[in-house]
C-alpha cells in the first residue's frame, strides 16, 4: 500500500530539552499504525507535531504534500485530524453543536452535505442521537469519547490520529472504542493510534512503532510486535497488564 504519512527523524526541542528525537514512522492508506511507548516517551508530542501544533526539525509528508509551513487549519482541511487525549469538548453547548463544529471547514463552504453527515454520525454512534440535545459536559467518559470522534468525523478525515482513546474508560467501553476504530478503517479511514492500552492496540493496528525517550526503537507488523520479548516483558506483561503508555 502506499504511504499516505510519512515522517523521517522528527524532532522537537521544549526550550533546551529534546522532547523528540529522531522518530520516523509510516502510515499506510486505509491502514491503523499503533505507536506505543512509556509515559514520558514523546507520543503525544509526536502526534502535535505531525498536526503542526508543535514546531519540529525532520520531514513530515502527508498525501505526498511537504507539511513544513502548512498551518493547522490547512492540514485539517486535507483530511489530517487529530482526536487529543483531553477531548477538547465545548462542555457547554449541545452534542449537535459540537459535531457542526467539527466541521468548521467545510461551514463556510455551506456545505449541504453537513446533516447526511450528522445522520451518519449518529448511525455509527446511536448514544450521541439519543444525547444530542444535551450539554456536552454531562456526558459519560464513554459518551465524550464517542463525541470526539464524532466531531472528527464531521471534518471527513482521510487520516485520523487518535491520542489515547480508551484513556480512563471502563474495560466495556474501551472495547466499544477499539470495535469502533475497527469500522473506521473498514469504512476507508486511515487511522495513527497512540494508546496506553498496547495490547488491544496491536489487536487491532496492522503495523506498529515504539517509541522511547522520542525515538524509534522498533517496528514491524503488529502481531510480530506482539510476540517480541521485549514488547512483551516491558508493555504486555506475563499477567496480561499493560504499562501505561
Amino acid at each position: 500500500m502506499s504511504a499516505l504519512l510519512e515522517a523521517d527523524a522528527l524532532r522537537v526541542f521544549y526550550r533546551r530539552v529534546e522532547g523528540l528525537h529522531r522518530a520516523s514512522l509510516r502510515v499506510a492508506e486505509g491502514a491503523i499504525v499503533t505507536v506505543i511507548g512509556p509515559n514520558g516517551a514523546g507520543k503525544t508530542t509526536l502526534l502535535a507535531a505531525l498536526m503542526g501544533l508543535l514546531p519540529c526539525g525532520g520531514r513530515a509528508r502527508y498525501a505526498g504534500i511537504d507539511l513544513a509551513g502548512e498551518s493547522v487549519e490547512a492540514r485539517v482541511a486535507r483530511g489530517l485530524c487529530l482526536v487529543p487525549e483531553r477531548r477538547e469538548l465545548f462542555g457547554d453547548l449541545a452534542v449537535e453543536d459540537n459535531l457542526r463544529l467539527g466541521a468548521f471547514t467545510r461551514t463556510r463552504r455551506v456545505d449541504r452535505q453537513m446533516a447526511r453527515d450528522l445522520e451518519s454520525v449518529y448511525a455509527r454512534f446511536p448514544r450521541l442521537a439519543e444525547r444530542r440535545s444535551q450539554a456536552a459536559g454531562t456526558l459519560s467518559g464513554g459518551e465524550r469519547q464517542m463525541l470526539a470522534l464524532g466531531r472528527a468525523l464531521m471534518a471527513r478525515p482521510r487520516l485520523l490520529m487518535l491520542d489515547e482513546p480508551s484513556l480512563g474508560l471502563a474495560p466495556r467501553l474501551v472495547r466499544d472504542v477499539f470495535r469502533a476504530i475497527a469500522a473506521l478503517r473498514a469504512a476507508g479511514v486511515s487511522i495513527l493510534l497512540v494508546e496506553q492500552n498496547a495490547r488491544a492496540a496491536l489487536q487491532v493496528a496492522d503495523y506498529g512503532y515504539v517509541l522511547e525517550t522520542g525515538e524509534t526503537v522498533l517496528e514491524g507488523a503488529a502481531a510480530e510486535l506482539a510476540a517480541h520479548p521485549r514488547v512483551v516483558a516491558t508493555y504486555l506483561g506475563l499477567s496480561g497488564q499493560t504499562a501505561r503508555a
